[in-house]
């Protein structure tokens, strides 16, 4: 297999997930958060409980606006911080109830968005797709957390 072509195939595969991800996510915030926000809510949502280093890293953003976007966050009670029960240095973000809401509100417009763009794939396409995302999560996009 040639690398260079099967390298320039995943960038364009992963410039494509960033564009359909932006159409599918496209008026689902509320107006009461920025973009950012709602993209720290949706990591997250995804990935709780999270350290602060590790919305920091995933966001690509320092530590000292990470800590102000999630502290105005928690002010808002969408998400709150929580110490780890062995370690009290050590601490978590994870959603409230009320962040919850609000992320299951967005996730099912995306959702929509998403069976709606797949409606015409058959079964057997289905399961393709399916197997598809089983292993470029375990291959290419594994992130060291369960799935």
């Amino acid at each position: 297999m040639d690398n260079s072509a099967f390298f320039h195939k995943f960038v364009s595969f992963t410039v494509a997930v960033h564009q359909v991800t932006n159409e599918m996510t496209k008026g689902v915030k509320s107006d009461a958060i920025t973009p950012l926000q709602y993209s720290i809510l949706e990591y997250i949502a995804v990935s709780q409980p999270v350290t602060l280093s590790q919305v920091s890293d995933c966001k690509h953003m320092s530590m000292p606006n990470t800590s102000r976007e999630l502290k105005k966050l928690c002010e808002k009670n969408l998400c709150e911080k929580f110490a780890d029960g062995e370690d009290r240095r050590k601490q978590y973000v994870r959603l409230t109830e009320e962040g919850g809401k609000l992320m299951n509100e967005a996730f099912k417009t995306i959702a929509a968005r998403f069976l709606e763009r797949i409606k015409d794939a058959s079964e057997e396409n289905l399961e393709q797709i399916d197997h598809a995302l089983d292993v470029l999560h375990s291959k290419v996009f594994y992130t060291g957390k369960p799935t």
